[in-house]
């Protein structure tokens, strides 16, 4: 039997019909933010679409990561669909470990997943993921507090301005911190947020025969701007804060500034969650003086099918549901379009509803910002804005990032944690090979 059948419109009801008698239970492994959270609220749709049921195993990000990597690796067959992003799946699509999604109905419209997204979860122009949300990275901050400071935030400010706005917002007698930025280990949290960052200052992970930059004067110069910046003006603890804690403590009017992931913008927006939902503005990412590279990244996170799973067709099924034109619409109508997953088709930001939500346009305009083929200023091997997209970046970049949040932290210092990072960086690659 063909389940290629779409799942919406008039054919849904058929597909109920003669897909009931092979209902599967589809185990999905997925990370614990807003949006993902959200469309397990929504999967009672999908089932009654289709007669599958879901198992959601929901996982802080680092956790995610390290399970979904062993299983597939090990081919555990633990899940029937993973929530994966763009590191992954152009190498894991390459060693055959995920299902190619080169049979979604005509219905689903993959012409329609915006180019950078459909290109960052391909190899050699298959699709392998399909994109749930796409993100880059930018500015949101607090417009009452830069009215009060008597500033005004540019639409591309620098890094400069971005550390006397924090200065001037900084308020520690009402507990507002100048400014919140991720300081927590591990290479999507921490680690992506610093490389961003020393891009910015004309830092790179690599040259052009792979031997690690880390004892080059832009990662020094990107690191003790950070920690004077965050030490001045961030909150307590910063060592250990990642996207999850920083939304928090912006929705709870503790920070300024904030600088993060743009799907952020539908959380601090939404007034159920926010105390400032009314009181945020946006801007692209900084970059630092004379330094033409934004601190921005590129991210989809995006369902997967690993191969080997018994229940391909139900799992492909969910990921056209999942990601569908009509799933924005499910939630658009329950939530408003100010809460529908964002940066993935081109559709959204075509539609004047859409066009009307504060942050849409500096979503798109961030994401196109980016340019995972040319992210540093020097040239460099690899593909890639906040990762290198080689199989070892994963562990290296784990272990620098642990290296650097020990210096948010105060138990060593910059120079002690560069030439750390400079030696395991070098020893791992040259145990691959590469040098």
């Amino acid at each position: 039997m063909s389940f290629k059948t779409t799942l919406f419109g008039a054919s849904a009801m058929a597909l109920v019909m003669t897909g009931a008698a092979f209902a599967e239970n589809l185990v999905i492994a997925t990370v614990n933010n807003g949006d993902m959270i959200r469309m397990q609220g929504l999967t009672d749709d999908f089932t009654e679409k289709t007669g599958h049921t879901v198992e959601w195993v929901t996982l802080e990000e680092n956790v995610l990561r390290q399970r979904v990597t062993t299983d597939i690796a090990a081919k555990g067959g633990s899940f029937d669909i993973m929530t994966i992003g763009m590191y992954e799946t152009p190498i894991w699509g390459a060693n055959g470990w995920l299902v190619p999604l080169d049979d979604l109905s005509e219905e689903y419209d993959v012409a329609d997943i915006l180019p950078a997204m459909a290109n960052g979860l391909s190899h050699e122009g298959t699709l392998y993921a399909a994109p749930f949300y796409g993100e880059s990275s930018m500015v949101m901050y607090r417009t009452d507090l830069m009215e009060k400071a008597g500033m005004e935030m540019p639409e591309a400010p620098t890094w400069q301005f971005i550390r006397e706005a924090a200065a001037a917002m900084d308020d520690p007698e009402n507990d507002i911190n100048g400014i919140c930025l991720r300081g927590k280990a591990g290479w999507g949290e921490g680690g992506a947020f610093i490389t961003v960052t020393g891009n910015s200052f004309g830092a790179r992970w690599f040259d052009e025969e792979w031997n690690a930059q880390f004892d080059q004067p832009e990662w020094k110069e990107a690191l003790e701007f950070y920690v004077g910046l965050m030490n001045d003006y961030g909150p307590e603890g910063y060592a250990t804060n990642g996207f999850n804690e920083n939304l928090s403590l912006f929705q709870q009017g503790k920070c300024g500034m904030w600088i993060d992931a743009t799907v952020a913008a539908s959380f601090v927006t939404n007034t159920n969650d926010s105390t400032v939902a009314d009181s945020v503005g946006f801007a692209l990412a900084p970059n630092s003086e004379g330094v033409d590279k934004k601190s921005n990244w590129l991210w989809a996170w995006a369902l997967a099918v690993p191969a080997g799973t018994q229940k391909e067709a139900a799992a492909k099924q969910f990921i056209e549901w999942a990601t569908s034109k009509d799933y924005i619409e499910l939630v658009a109508s329950k939530e408003g379009w100010a809460n529908v997953p964002p940066g993935a088709r081109t559709s959204l930001y075509e539609n004047p509803e859409y066009q009307a939500v504060p942050f849409a346009k500096m979503t798109l305009d961030s994401i196109n910002a980016a340019d995972p083929t040319n992210p540093t200023v020097k040239p460099v091997p690899y593909v890639g804005i906040q990762f290198a997209a080689i199989p070892e970046f994963a562990g290296i970049a784990t272990e620098v990032s642990q290296e650097f949040s020990a210096v948010y932290a105060g138990q060593q210092s910059i120079d002690e944690a560069l030439e750390k990072a400079q030696a395991l960086t070098n020893d791992a690659m040259e145990a691959a090979g590469y040098r």
